[in-house]
This record gives structure tokens, C-alpha cells and sequence, in this order.
């Protein structure tokens, strides 16, 4: 009996492991058009070297701070970026996630 409830402890826990996925892995193989109908437009786009085009998705975190006095300051601000990689035809096959204190317009994608 222990045995059985350890192997189902076992199956459960292994489960749980093989099926987390991020959100970003479903899009592969998927078209650019389908992901941009879903997540919006990118906050930019650069051609890559395999001719195709990388997708930046970004979101900016402000992080804030009490000074000696007390009161609520700005921290440091840094972005969240999410690259997707596309092949000529549209469909994504890669992708990456970066953290950076560069504005969309400062960042270079190798």
C-alpha cells in the first residue's frame, strides 16, 4: 500500500515537471501574425541575419525606494524583454527573455 502511494506521489510530482511550459514556448511554429493578434503590435522590430525578423516586446519596471527621510523615491527603472525570433516566412522559432536597463531604442539584438 505505501509503496503504490509513493509511486502516485512519484507519477504527480514528475507530471507537474514535464508540463510546465512558458507562455512564450506555445508560440513556436506558430505565425508572427497570430502572436501579434494576440500579445499587439511589438515596441520594435530588427531584421535579423537569418532573414527574418526579431519581435522586442518590453515592459518597464520602476522600483521604489524609501530615502533617510522616510518618504517614497524612484529607484533604478530596468526593462523586461521578450525577443521572438521569426523565419522569413513568419513563423516563430526561437525566442529569449532579457532584463536590461537600456530603452527599446538603445538595445542591439545579436
Amino acid at each position: 500500500m505505501i509503496k503504490n502511494i509513493l509511486l502516485l506521489i512519484l507519477v504527480l510530482v514528475l507530471n507537474s515537471c514535464a508540463t510546465t511550459q512558458s507562455s512564450s514556448d506555445k508560440w513556436i511554429g506558430q505565425s508572427k501574425k497570430s502572436l501579434i493578434k494576440s500579445w499587439g503590435p511589438p515596441i520594435r522590430t530588427l531584421d535579423n541575419s537569418d532573414k527574418g525578423e526579431i519581435l522586442i516586446y518590453g515592459e518597464q519596471v520602476y522600483t521604489n525606494a524609501n530615502n533617510n527621510e522616510g518618504s517614497r523615491i524612484a529607484g533604478p527603472n530596468h526593462w523586461n524583454y521578450i525577443y521572438i525570433y521569426t523565419h522569413e516566412d513568419g513563423r516563430i522559432y526561437s525566442y529569449k527573455t532579457d532584463t536590461q536597463n537600456r530603452t527599446p531604442q538603445e538595445i542591439a539584438v545579436k
